[in-house]
């Protein structure tokens, strides 16, 4: 019975991590919006925000989960044998319905109307090449600090990492399908439209590998 309820409760600091973390994400982009007409500045008070609450949300679940809240991330850890099949199978729906959950009351706090369906398409090469970079990256911060010892820098390496993405990637850094799905339940500056789902979540997968390619091409012998 510890272990059962042990194990619910990692699922369970997945699902509400992932919650949290796209409320943040998409309550600072109507914030912003709402402070400014100006889509630099709202993107700034966007990223300023995510930066702090994913540092955060990492510091507190990490011990419990390890705080994914992203199914490539979990998928790569899978493949790694640090996840296994049955903590995958859970964590990437319970991500997902968090960041549905998130998105939606994210909405409600702020008045807009419900239910929501984003009409903010992002397509486009260069979009989608962005994610594979912001999700490559990601993965080879997470990979590198596991291996080499350094897991403590981990919420301020991946804070700092998606932060910078959201400005240096022509996609403004999803690297998440789980994310990336509950944003379609927003139709404000955070959202992305359905049609534009499906590219994104191959390219972030395409970009977790890549990752992990360039994770194993950089790792330190340990022999």
């Amino acid at each position: 019975m510890a272990l059962q309820t042990s194990f619910l409760k990692t699922v369970f600091a997945e699902f509400f991590g992932t919650f949290l973390l796209v409320t943040v994400v998409v309550g600072s982009g109507i914030m912003g919006t709402l402070m400014s007409t100006d889509d630099g500045i709202a993107l700034i008070i966007n990223t300023i925000s995510t930066i702090f609450a994913l540092w955060l949300l990492i510091v507190l679940l990490g011990p419990i989960s390890g705080a994914h809240f992203n199914p490539v991330v979990s998928l790569v850890m899978f493949v790694r044998g640090a996840l296994s099949l049955k903590a995958l199978l859970a964590y990437i729906p319970n991500q997902i319905a968090g960041a549905i959950l998130g998105a939606i009351t994210a909405n409600a706090m702020f008045g807009t109307s419900f239910p929501q369906v984003s009409n903010n398409y992002r397509e486009g090469f260069g979009i989608l090449l962005g994610e594979v970079i912001a999700t490559a990256g990601l993965l080879l911060v997470i990979l590198l600090l596991s291996d080499s010892g350094k897991s403590q820098l981990i919420p301020v390496a991946v804070a700092a990492w998606i932060g910078s993405a959201y400005f240096f990637t022509s996609s403004t850094s999803f690297a998440n399908p789980a994310v990336t799905i509950g944003r379609i339940f927003t139709d404000t500056f955070s959202g992305i439209a359905v049609a534009s789902t499906g590219p994104f979540i191959l390219a972030q997968l395409i970009g977790g590998f890549v990752g992990l390619g360039l994770f194993l091409a950089l790792r330190v012998s340990k022999n």
